[in-house]
C-alpha cells in the first residue's frame, strides 16, 4: 500500500520516508490538502495530512469517492476535521495524541523572552550596525506572575520553566494538574488570572467553549504592560480585538505562533504576493509583536515522535487495531 502524505515540509520528508521504510511505500507532497488538491489522492487507501489541511465535509467526500479509507493526521489538534461526515462516510481518522510537550513549551518561552527583551528589534538593529539601547528595555521575570491557561502536558512543561524563573504561578483549567499544584500553582478563575498575570500563555485546545477565550473583555482585564503568548491554536484569540488593544498602545509584548486565519498562509511562501489579510498585515507592524508560522512543535524530537506515531496509526489500521489515537470510528460508550 502506498501512503500519500500531504503538506510535507522539506525537513520532515526524510524523517517520514525513513519511518515508513520496511512497512509501506510513501509519496510525499509539499502541497496541502484542499478541495482542489484532494483528487490527487485518488487510488490511495491511506493519506496523511498536516495540521492545516482542509478536512471539511466536501474534501472528505472527494477522498472517499477516490478510494481513501484512512486519514492519518500528523498533529494533536483535529478542529479542522468534520468528524461527523467522516463517520458517515465510513472513514478511519487518526491523530497523534502525544509528542514532546517541551517543544511547544520551550518555544512559548522563546516568544515570551523575545518580546520581553526586544530580541527581534535588537537583532535587526545590529545588522545595520546600530548599537543603541533605546527602546530595548525589558523586565526581570523573577518574582512576577505568570498565568497559564491550560495545564495539560504542555502547560505543565511551561509551568516547570516558569517555576525555574522563580515566578508566582496562576493556573486555569477544567481540572487541576497535581504536578502543577506541587510546583506551587494556585488555580483561579479566568478573570482573576487575566487581571493579575504579568505574562499569560495559552495551552488549551480549540473547542467551541474555548473559541475566542481571549476576546475583547478578557483583553481589557489584562494589565497594560502584560505579555501575551499563544502557541496553541489561533482561534483562541479574537485577533481583531487584539489589534484594537495594540493600537491603543497596550501590552509590553505579544508572541503568536498561531493565527486564526492561518490556513492558506502559514507554511507557504507569500513574500512575492500582495497581502490580502488586513488584520495580519496590521498585526505584524506593531513593534511589540512577534509572529511566527506555527513552528512551536518543529523540533527533530517532536517531529520524529509525530512521524513514528503516524506510521503506527497506519499499521494499526491495516491490522484492525484501535488505539487512543483513533478519532473515527468513535470509541464505544
Amino acid at each position: 500500500m502506498e501512503i500519500l502524505a500531504f503538506g510535507v515540509q522539506a525537513d520532515e520528508k526524510p524523517l517520514i520516508e525513513k519511518a515508513f521504510a520496511g512497512h509501506h511505500d510513501v509519496r510525499c507532497l509539499d502541497v496541502f490538502l484542499t478541495e482542489d488538491t484532494a483528487p490527487i489522492a485518488a487510488g490511495h487507501e491511506a493519506v496523511s495530512t498536516s495540521v492545516n489541511a482542509d478536512l471539511g465535509g466536501r474534501v472528505l467526500e472527494i477522498l472517499a469517492a477516490g478510494g481513501t479509507r484512512m486519514i492519518a493526521q500528523r498533529s494533536t489538534g483535529f478542529n479542522n476535521i468534520d468528524l461527523r461526515v467522516a463517520e458517515r462516510l465510513g472513514l478511519t481518522i487518526s491523530r497523534v495524541s502525544y509528542y514532546s510537550p517541551y517543544s511547544v513549551a520551550e518555544f512559548a518561552w522563546t516568544l515570551a523572552m523575545a518580546v520581553n527583551r526586544r530580541i527581534v528589534r535588537a537583532g535587526n538593529r545590529t545588522r545595520d550596525f546600530d548599537f543603541r539601547l533605546d527602546g530595548l528595555m525589558g523586565r526581570d521575570l523573577r518574582g512576577r506572575t505568570v498565568g497559564v491557561l491550560g495545564t495539560g502536558k504542555i502547560g505543565e512543561a511551561f509551568t516547570r520553566i516558569a517555576h525555574g524563573f522563580g515566578m508566582r504561578l496562576l493556573g486555569w483549567d477544567v481540572a487541576r494538574n497535581p504536578a502543577c499544584v506541587e510546583l506551587g500553582m494556585e488555580y483561579v478563575d479566568k478573570d482573576r488570572l487575566f487581571a493579575e498575570a504579568d505574562l499569560i500563555s495559552l495551552h488549551v485546545p480549540l473547542l467551541p467553549a474555548t473559541q475566542h477565550i481571549i476576546g475583547a473583555d478578557a483583553l481589557r482585564m489584562m494589565k497594560d504592560d502584560a505579555i501575551l503568548v499563544n502557541s496553541s491554536r489561533g482561534g483562541l484569540i479574537d485577533t481583531d480585538a487584539l489589534v484594537s488593544e495594540l493600537r491603543a498602545g497596550r501590552f509590553a509584548g505579544v508572541g503568536l505562533d498561531v493565527y486564526e486565519a492561518e490556513a492558506g498562509l502559514f507554511f507557504l511562501d507569500k513574500s512575492l504576493e500582495a497581502v490580502t489579510d488586513d488584520t495580519l498585515a496590521r498585526l505584524v507592524t506593531f513593534p511589540n509583536v512577534v509572529v511566527t508560522s506555527h513552528q512551536a512543535y518543529y523540533t527533530v524530537d517532536a517531529v520524529g515522535q509525530i512521524v513514528e506515531a503516524t506510521v503506527q496509526n497506519v499499521l494499526d489500521y491495516r491490522e484492525g487495531r484501535r488505539s487512543e489515537n483513533v478519532l473515527v470510528p468513535a470509541a464505544p460508550t
